[in-house]
């Protein structure tokens, strides 16, 4: 028999995985719901659709922020290789151009069927897909770019989260407006180009070109750059923000630690979030070290307990 891909994508979610025969995970701690960024934060130690979904259940992770290869190659999606650019041959470059062309294709070809099958597999086992995280959003043509905002809406998730350059906001902010789905920009340390967002200025700037902007703050980030706390920045935009990037940094660009161990306010954070019953995501995106002896998931499930810890 032949199958479309339409019919491979379908057959593929069925097989997905045993994780919806275990107890539905919850991860929401006094009114704050805790996820993760995913694959990111799993380090290599799960990568595709079924090994994120059965990770999740594992640590009892009820809410994601899911990025959108897994997903996209769990119904068929061409891959598209990673290369070092700076470094890779011609022959590299035009294999990875010819790949993204074919992904494009892909994308304004496929079903929104096979999408909806994938979020109703992952809300099966208990696990919410809240946020979809795209790369490379500033590259995308405009079909891609509508296409981005559809799929999103049939994963069910609520946000879209990138980190494009400031100057590409204004047109994701067009379809933004069209499809009325927040944008959360993410911020990193660097507070001083023109094209970051880092500083509470750059969210604020590109939030007045779209009520459908907003902001992915990691609030690790936020103290190693701006070198105060993110509380104010929170409260004073609580209703832009899309979620928070949850790790611990220390204090001048310094490195990522085991959670208690910089100068991040985590719990100051979390409280904030239970006392305020503010209605977006503790993401946790873990980027310290994995000390000897233990290993990503031992490390994932501590930091679940510091966030469990500070709210219950």
């Amino acid at each position: 028999m032949n199958y479309t891909r339409r019919d491979m994508g379908k057959l593929s979610l069925a097989a997905l995985p045993a994780a919806s025969l275990l107890a539905k995970p919850n991860s929401n701690f006094g009114g704050v719901q805790i996820g993760i960024n995913a694959p990111y934060s799993f380090r290599g130690a799960a990568n595709t659709a079924v090994e994120i979904l059965d990770a999740m259940v594992e640590l009892g992770l009820s809410a994601v922020e899911l990025r959108s290869q897994p997903v996209e190659l769990h119904l068929g999606a061409p891959e598209v290789p990673r290369i070092r650019r700076r470094s890779a041959t011609a022959e590299q470059l035009a294999a990875q151009s010819a790949a993204i062309e074919d992904l494009r294709k892909w994308r304004l070809s496929s079903s929104i069927d096979g999408f909806q099958g994938f979020r109703k597999t992952y809300e099966d086992a208990g696990v919410n897909i809240d946020i979809v995280k795209f790369d490379g959003v500033d590259g995308m043509t405009d079909d891609e770019l509508d296409y981005s905002f559809q799929i999103t809406k049939a994963l069910g998730a609520r946000f879209i989260t990138c980190e494009p350059p400031r100057s590409a906001t204004k047109r994701i902010g067009m379809f933004a407006t069209k499809h009325r789905l927040m944008v959360g920009y993410h911020g990193h340390a660097n507070i001083t180009s023109p094209e970051a967002f880092g500083s509470p200025r750059s969210w604020e700037e590109v939030m007045a070109y779209s009520k459908y902007h907003g902001a992915n703050v990691d609030i690790g980030h936020f103290i190693a750059g701006n070198g105060v706390s993110p509380i104010n920045f929170i409260k004073q935009h609580h209703n832009r923000i899309t979620n928070l990037h949850i790790k611990d940094r220390k204090l001048g660009n310094g490195p990522n630690m085991p959670w208690g161990q910089g100068d991040t306010p985590i719990r100051d954070v979390l409280q904030l979030m239970k006392d305020q019953q503010y209605g977006f995501m503790a993401t946790i995106e873990m980027e310290h070290r994995v000390p000897d002896g233990s290993n990503t998931m031992a490390e994932l499930a501590k930091c679940i307990q510091f966030c469990k810890d500070a709210l219950v």
